[in-house]
């Protein structure tokens, strides 16, 4: 029987099949492929999508917590400028000076008189007190809280206490004798009425180190007690002139406020001090006696007011974080963004 030549063989007839088998899994591999990198892209896609709607929730937080530190430090400040509340009982008014007295102190002059004003310009308070427990400090201070003791006296007729706790020394001292009568307790530090001025000298160390020391100055007194030049005596002279000029000043001021009370001694002025049961004895003090004590039975009006313009929470962070805070602050206003 004879063979038609055009008719394919069966090995002819599989091989179409085997190209489009192999075909049809490439496709498929190709489309599992896409599959995945569209299921990783979507998951990327959403992880940044979730990253960026995180990145906001947190912005949007820190904005509203500065938001709400201002509003908290503009109500502390509010709150520290309200007076006391007397609801028209007779009272004492109370005012105290703790700590060094300097200008940048809670027992700084401004402090000390804005308390003693709010005391005395209330109608309610009979007297002030001023509880005292501080080392000194400033004169330029005391001077000026002293000064206005007595105008305040004056002009609002009534008398001022001063109570002294753990001490009442120098500058602390300087302001208390403005007072109409000073109680201390019996172990209380008083008096140190003097003045000093102190430093430190570097030359000795200068020379052992090898040290020069090249000072240029305009004005033969411009380099006045430099620590790191030798001690000129016409400095040393003219310094101790002007603190005894200070100490005369606050002698004056101590017998101006204690008069005939004052049993002078040689020691009186000299810089020493006392405890309090001592310092009655030399008029320096009127009595023993604590604030209770004087409320009750000198001033006769039990219930105390206190004044005292007190540190809150809004004034120590604004002076740690100091301008750092507002410029936070700031950015914050600026930037804030609707929350999601």
């Amino acid at each position: 029987m004879s063979t038609d030549n055009n008719t394919p063989s069966p090995a002819s007839q599989a091989e179409p099949l085997t190209v489009t088998a192999a075909a049809l899994l490439a496709a498929q591999a190709q489309q599992a492929r896409s599959q995945k990198l569209e299921s990783t892209l979507e998951r990327v896609a959403g992880e940044l999508l979730r990253e960026r709607r995180n990145d906001r929730r947190w912005r949007n937080f820190f904005r509203l917590a500065w938001l709400l530190l201002i509003g908290a430090l503009l109500w502390m400040a509010f709150s520290r400028s309200q007076l006391p509340s007397t609801a028209g009982v007779p009272h004492t008014a109370l005012v105290e000076l703790r700590g060094e007295i300097s200008t940048d102190s809670a027992a700084s002059a401004e402090n000390l008189i804005s308390s003693l004003t709010s005391a005395f310009e209330d109608s309610d308070s009979l007297a002030v007190v001023l509880r005292i427990n501080s080392p000194g400090g400033s004169p330029v201070q005391s001077g000026i809280v002293y000064d206005e003791i007595k105008r305040l006296k004056a002009k609002h007729n009534k008398k001022l206490y001063a109570v002294v706790e753990e001490m009442a020394a120098s500058g602390a001292y300087y302001i208390a004798v403005g007072a109409d009568q000073i109680y201390v307790d019996k172990a209380s530090i008083v008096g140190s009425i003097g003045v000093l001025m102190d430093g430190f000298g570097f030359t000795g160390l200068m020379d052992k180190l090898g040290v020069e020391r090249r000072l240029l100055t305009a004005g033969e007194n411009k380099a006045m007690l430099d620590p790191f030049s030798p001690v000129n005596p016409e400095h040393v002279a003219k310094a101790k002139a002007m603190i005894a000029q200070i100490h005369g000043q606050f002698i004056a001021v101590v017998k101006e406020g204690r008069g005939a009370r004052l049993k002078e001694t040689p020691d009186t002025f000299s810089g020493l001090f006392w405890n309090g049961e001592e310092s009655v004895r030399q008029g320096l003090a009127d009595g023993l006696g604590s604030l209770d004590y004087v409320a009750r039975e000198v001033v006769k009006a039990e219930d105390i007011v206190d004044y005292t313009l007190h540190d809150n929470v809004a004034e120590r962070l604004a002076k740690r974080f100091g301008a750092s805070v507002g410029a936070g602050a700031m950015r914050a206003l600026r930037e804030l963004a609707p929350l999601k």
